[in-house]
């Protein structure tokens, strides 16, 4: 008799269990996924994802890659798209999608939490992307690489140009990098397009490299490797922050900036899961998390707390950026096409 009772326990114990079992999975299955392309920095990619997760139980698969990688994936799988969201990264090739109709409208409900240049940036782009953060282009060096090899402290783009940095100064490539194709744009307005396009001529003499990333000549001026790196200047502070021996430069004659943007993608699987993501990412609590993961961008939520290492942008000589004509399709391909034909190709 006992052993009936201790088996028929143990039946239903393992029928709750059983239960329990299917009903974590239901509700797993409910919560369901969301593919992620990031344009940020893998540490504050990491951050986020796992904080989403951990707040809604939404599984997400994230791809860090440069924002125009992340463009250029996202228009060749236009016909099936892989990815859901898309987060981070320069506005421009965000903007280029909104045109093209490969990202989707929305309008989230923390809308009027934000800046005006993040609501501006989803006005230009009809609804179809949004600014999540922002930060001004500049440059930096190495002060211990400066000083052994006897350069002169820059302080203007003009330089960028001088003999004694022939080989010495790293940015990143346009076609790949939003961070210089920001500054392609920059040129272009500061000094007009011909004389813009003479700047990176003669620039491009003095480049050791054309990076990938827009971040890597940020890292190549803290480990030494290079004495000058173009960059976002947040990105140049988290080298400062390490303790790297760099200083930041805000440029004389002027520099530009990005708006940093997030997009739905059109087509997306999981599209009602995006839309939570999209809302969460505009929260001053997941903003908190790029200064955590040592980014320091200034946030699009107006309640965010700006980084203390931040560089202030009402300090920089900003140019008046035109998002809507450098982050059009047009013009866009129209001036990488001539930088990869004028700039690029051209012996040293």
């Amino acid at each position: 008799m006992k052993m009936k009772k201790t088996i028929a326990a143990a039946t239903m114990l393992a029928g709750s269990m059983a239960a329990l079992s299917f009903m974590s999975a239901g509700a797993a299955q409910a919560q369901g996924a969301l593919v992620m392309y990031c344009g940020v920095q893998e540490e504050w990619c990491r951050a986020m994802t796992t904080a989403f997760e951990r707040e809604t139980g939404i599984k997400v698969s994230m791809t860090r890659k440069s924002a125009g990688e992340v463009y250029a994936q996202v228009k060749a799988e236009a016909a099936n798209p892989r990815a859901d969201i898309w987060w981070g990264g320069t506005g421009d090739p965000h903007m280029q999608a909104a045109e093209e109709g490969i990202t989707e409208e929305y309008k989230s409900p923390k809308m009027g939490e934000l800046q005006d240049w993040a609501v501006r940036q989803w006005e230009q782009s009809k609804g179809r992307t949004v600014g999540i953060y922002s930060g001004a282009l500049g440059f930096g060096y190495n002060t211990e690489l400066a000083q052994s090899k006897k350069i002169g402290e820059p302080k203007c783009w003009a330089d960028l140009l001088k003999p004694e940095l022939k080989d010495e100064v790293q940015v990143a490539d346009p076609n790949s990098s939003g961070t210089a194709y920001t500054l392609l744009a920059t040129i272009v307005q500061i000094m007009g397009e011909d004389k813009g396009f003479e700047y990176l001529k003669a620039l491009h003499k003095n480049v050791n490299q054309y990076t990938k990333s827009g971040a890597a000549p940020a890292k190549a001026m803290a480990l030494g490797e290079t004495t000058a790196g173009i960059a976002f200047m947040h990105d140049i502070v988290t080298m400062v922050v390490d303790k790297a021996p760099v200083k930041v430069v805000a440029p004389c004659e002027g520099t530009g900036y990005e708006i940093g943007s997030m997009s739905i993608i059109k087509g997306a699987k999981n599209l009602d899961n995006a839309k939570k993501f999209y809302d969460w990412a505009l929260t001053a609590d997941a903003q908190k998390l790029g200064a955590e993961a040592k980014s320091y961008q200034v946030p699009s939520n107006k309640t965010t707390p700006i980084p203390p290492q931040a560089p202030k942008l009402n300090d920089i000589k900003l140019i008046n950026f035109d998002f809507a004509k450098y982050g059009s399709s047009a013009e866009r391909k129209r001036l990488l096409s001539k930088w990869d034909n004028d700039v690029k190709n051209l012996p040293k």
